[in-house]
C-alpha cells in the first residue's frame, strides 16, 4: 500500500503547451487516495507563489470526497438537512429564495472547494448593482444595503457548515467588505398621537386589551399573539415569553420558539395592565389563549388580523401609518425617555445585550445625554454664582 501523501504535499511538470502545472493534496478520499487541486501558469515562478499560497491555506486541512460536489448540491443539503433543523418554515423560504436568485445562478455549478472569497466579493457587487428583477421607481435595478447583507448572512452560514462539513478550507464569505448598513427610520408616535391612539383604542371593544397592552409592553408581534392564559400571573402581575406566533407561506398560523434565547423572558407588568388582564380573564371564553382568533376562539390571534385591525385604528385616528414594529418602538422610546434604564429595558425587549437596546435607540440616548448636560450645567451655574 502505497504511502498516504499529507494534505499540501504537491508537485510541478512542465507541460508541452508551455504552461507549467501543479497540484496539490487537498484531501483524502473514504478508499485512502488523494484528493488533487491543480493550478496552471505562465511561469513556473507565477505557479509556485500560487502553491506556496495554497499550501499554506490548506496546511492541517484534510477535505472529503465531496469537496468537488457543485455549490448549488451543496447549498440544497443545507436548506434541506441543516437550516430545516432550526428556523422556522417562514425564514427557511426567505433562505432558500436568497440562494436559489442569487447565489446560485453565479456560482452554483462550481466546485464548492473552489469559490473564492474574490468570487463572493463580485457576487455582491453584482447583486447589489444589477439584483433586483422588477426596476424600482427610485433605485432602478440596485438592491438595498441591507438586503445585500442578508444575503451574506444566509450564504456565510452555509459556508460555515461547508468547512464543519470538511467541503472547504475556510469560509470564503470571510473577509469580503459589505455596503454600509442602512439607518432604519423608526416612527415613534409622540405623546399627543400616543394619546389620540389610545382614544381611538378605548372605544374598540374587541381590540383595546390587545393593543393597551402591547403598548404597554413592547412585545413582538408573534409573542403578544402567542399568550396564554398560563403565562399570566395575576397575584404577581408579571407574564412569562415563551412562544410566538408566526404565519407560513400558505397563511397558516402555528407556534415556535421565541425569536432568541434572551426572547423567553419573565416582565412585570405595570399594575393597570395586570389589571386589565385579571378582568380579562373573568369575562374572556378562551381558556388557553389571553387573545385568541375573534373568528376561531381555540385559535391564536393571527397576526395578520392584527396587523389589519392596527392600521384601521390609525387611519382612524389620523395617524401616520406605521409598521406594527413601530408600537414596540414607541414603547421603548417612552420608557427611556421616562427613565427607565438600558439594561432593565433590554430584560423587557427581550434583546441579547443592553448595547442592542442602545444601539438601536440612540436618538433617545442622545436627548437623554443633551438633558443630562443641561441638569450638571445648571447645577455647576448654580455653584459658580
Amino acid at each position: 500500500m502505497s504511502k498516504r501523501r499529507p494534505s499540501g504535499d504537491g508537485m510541478v511538470r512542465h507541460r508541452e503547451d508551455g504552461r507549467w502545472e501543479g497540484r496539490i493534496v487537498i484531501g483524502h478520499k473514504e478508499n485512502g487516495d488523494s484528493i488533487f487541486r491543480y493550478f496552471s501558469a505562465k511561469t513556473q515562478r507565477e505557479l509556485m507563489k500560487k502553491l506556496a499560497q495554497n499550501k499554506v491555506e490548506y496546511a492541517g486541512v484534510d477535505l472529503c470526497e465531496d469537496c468537488q460536489m457543485p455549490l448549488k448540491n451543496w447549498l440544497d443539503r443545507w436548506l434541506n438537512e441543516y437550516a430545516a433543523q432550526v428556523v422556522r418554515p417562514s425564514t427557511l423560504s426567505s433562505y432558500r429564495n436568497y440562494l436559489d436568485k442569487y447565489v446560485k445562478p453565479a456560482l452554483g455549478n462550481k466546485p464548492i472547494c473552489k469559490i473564492t472569497t474574490a468570487e463572493v466579493q463580485q457576487l455582491y457587487r453584482d447583486v447589489q448593482e444589477h439584483g433586483r428583477i422588477h426596476e424600482d421607481a427610485d433605485g432602478g435595478h440596485s438592491l438595498s444595503p441591507s438586503t445585500v447583507r442578508s444575503l451574506h448572512g444566509v450564504f456565510h452560514q452555509a459556508m460555515d457548515a461547508a468547512v464543519l462539513e470538511r467541503l472547504i478550507a475556510k469560509n470564503p464569505t470571510e473577509g469580503v467588505t459589505l455596503p454600509k448598513k442602512e439607518e432604519v427610520t423608526k416612527n415613534i408616535l409622540n405623546d399627543e398621537q400616543l394619546n389620540r391612539f389610545m382614544e381611538v383604542i378605548r372605544q374598540d371593544e374587541e381590540w383595546y386589551d390587545f393593543f393597551y397592552t402591547e403598548i404597554t409592553t413592547g412585545l413582538r408581534l408573534g409573542e403578544i399573539c402567542g399568550l396564554k392564559w398560563e403565562d399570566f400571573d395575576p397575584q404577581k402581575g408579571t407574564l412569562e415569553i415563551r412562544r410566538t406566533v408566526h404565519t407560513d407561506a400558505g397563511g397558516e398560523v402555528s407556534t415556535g420558539e421565541t425569536k432568541t434565547d434572551q426572547g423567553k423572558r419573565d416582565i412585570t407588568l405595570p399594575p393597570s395592565t395586570a389589571e386589565l388582564l385579571a378582568k380579562r380573564k373573568k369575562r374572556c371564553s378562551s381558556k388557553k389563549w389571553i387573545f385568541p382568533d375573534p373568528a376561531h376562539p381555540t385559535q391564536p390571534m393571527h397576526p395578520q388580523k392584527a396587523y389589519r385591525r392596527m392600521k384601521e385604528l390609525l387611519e382612524e385616528a389620523g395617524l401616520p401609518d406605521i409598521r406594527f414594529h413601530d408600537l414596540r418602538h414607541t414603547f421603548a422610546t417612552h420608557a427611556l425617555s421616562s427613565g427607565v434604564d438600558a439594561k432593565t429595558l433590554s430584560g423587557i425587549l427581550g434583546h441579547t445585550k443592553p448595547s442592542f437596546t442602545l444601539d438601536t435607540y440612540t436618538h433617545v440616548t442622545g436627548d437623554m445625554q443633551r438633558k443630562a448636560a443641561e441638569i450638571v450645567g445648571g447645577f455647576l451655574n448654580d455653584m459658580m454664582i
